[in-house]
């Protein structure tokens, strides 16, 4: 492995396998020496499996939300460690309407090859036929190599093998293993932390990796450097993060941007019932409150430390943290739930429906004045939420949204998740 230099792993499309292969890979690799991994686009709770692959920080490269100097800056980290990234979807599936903010362009702004996996399953030399395709889309995309998955036996491999060209060599061919699959909920896999088993499992994904696929082999090249790219600051000293397996979604570098800007960050839980330290700014980020909803409602201490705190502290609430904020939480069973009043919003997940999509965002004042990329990405169905809007939104195709979210004093809170703070306004 060279120092700095990184690599991508991409799909024909989701469903494949790659987020398994990826974390085989960062553990593999980080027997070896530092490895890092990324995840392209927006994700909370695979960037969680790659640090706990490698042991290094995991950032999200968002090539919508995010401008090219950012994502440079963020794939540089901290050192030269050899970089992994994990891509979303298909490689060149992005948003509406033409595709921007795909894996590819995280590969080219950054300068990386991609390795392709393939999932062999019920396909012979029609896998050739795929990669060669992928290769040739875009030249400015470099597929420098494949993985095959879900390989049903050593002639099926064979098989899969036989057309591949000498430019797109096969890196490995990984057979099929149902125990190595990994449970899932509505927003993705179970989080990190709910799996007791999660270090022996990343191990048995390695030793996979490491008995077919060749590391040696794998492509590489330097990241591009780039000058730092300017914090995004909040106004505050002391800024209070929810921080428990009911509020995982934070993203790591907007945390980081508000330490470099001068900000302290306290985290506390509300899952212990933990009372919201002393601060001049809470934020509640998204995650599961809805499996935690009764619990959360009996936290007495949390809950009243969260009302005290709104009349002294500004407060922002994303997707399950403004649920939290509001007067009441239907669960999946229809049972409601006291929250905390601060918004005149009541959601419920007895009828989910899904939202998703990336949104331009626009506030004009308050806690969170300021031009934002984010996305959404929830089942929640909104039963009341009567008050002053906090976002005016946009999808990725520029057609006007419904206002977003609520603003009540120094209270405000939305479903949508801010990746990134833009320097110029939106259009």
């Amino acid at each position: 492995m060279t120092p700095g230099h990184g690599l991508l792993i991409a799909a024909p499309a989701s469903g494949t396998g790659k987020t398994t292969v990826t974390l085989g890979l960062l553990r593999a690799l980080s027997r070896r020496g530092t490895v890092r991994g990324a995840k392209s686009g927006p994700d909370y709770i695979d960037p969680r499996f790659h640090e706990a692959a490698c042991g290094q920080p995991c950032v999200n490269l968002d090539a919508w939300a995010m401008q090219p100097d950012r994502i440079r800056k963020l794939a540089q980290g901290l050192g030269n460690d050899f970089l992994v990234v994990e891509g979303a979807m298909g490689l060149f599936d992005g948003a509406m309407p033409d595709g921007k903010g795909s894996a590819a362009d995280v590969a080219e702004i950054l300068g990386i090859p991609v390795v392709l996996v393939i999932d062999g399953s019920g396909m012979g030399q029609s896998a050739a036929a795929i990669a060669e395709g992928f290769a040739r889309h875009r030249p400015s995309v470099t597929v420098a190599g494949v993985i095959l998955n879900k390989v049903a036996s050593p002639r099926h491999e064979v098989m899969l093998r036989r057309h591949f060209p000498d430019h797109l060599p096969v890196l490995g061919a990984l057979p099929r293993r149902a125990d190595l699959a990994h449970p899932s909920r509505h927003l993705g896999l179970v989080q990190a932390s709910e799996r007791p088993d999660l270090d022996q499992w990343l191990d048995d994904v390695a030793d996979l990796v490491e008995a077919h696929v060749d590391l040696d082999a794998l492509p590489s090249n330097a990241a591009t450097r780039t000058k730092l790219h300017p914090a995004r600051a909040l106004p505050y000293a002391r800024i209070a993060v929810a921080q428990d397996e009911a509020f995982a979604f934070a993203y790591p570098h907007m945390l980081e941007d508000w330490k470099t800007a001068g900000s302290t960050i306290h985290t506390f839980s509300p899952l212990k019932n933990e009372a919201v330290p002393a601060c001049d700014f809470v934020f509640l980020p998204g995650g599961y409150p809805e499996l935690h909803a009764e619990r959360l409602a009996s936290n007495s201490n949390f809950m009243n430390s969260l009302r005290n705190a709104s009349q002294t502290a500004d407060m922002y609430g994303e997707c399950g943290g403004y649920m939290i904020l509001g007067e009441t939480l239907t669960d999946a069973e229809g049972t409601v739930h006291k929250m905390a009043g601060l918004l005149a919003l009541q959601t419920s997940f007895a009828e989910r429906k899904l939202h998703l999509g990336y949104r331009n965002l626009n506030a004009g004042d308050g806690p969170m004045a300021g031009h934002f990329k984010g996305h959404e990405f929830h089942y929640a169905t909104t039963l009341k939420a009567q008050g002053a809007p906090l976002f005016h939104a946009t999808d990725a195709e520029g057609t006007v949204l419904a206002p977003m979210g609520l603003r009540q004093g120094r209270v405000c809170g939305s479903f949508a998740h801010v990746i990134d703070r833009l320097d110029t306004p939106l259009n």
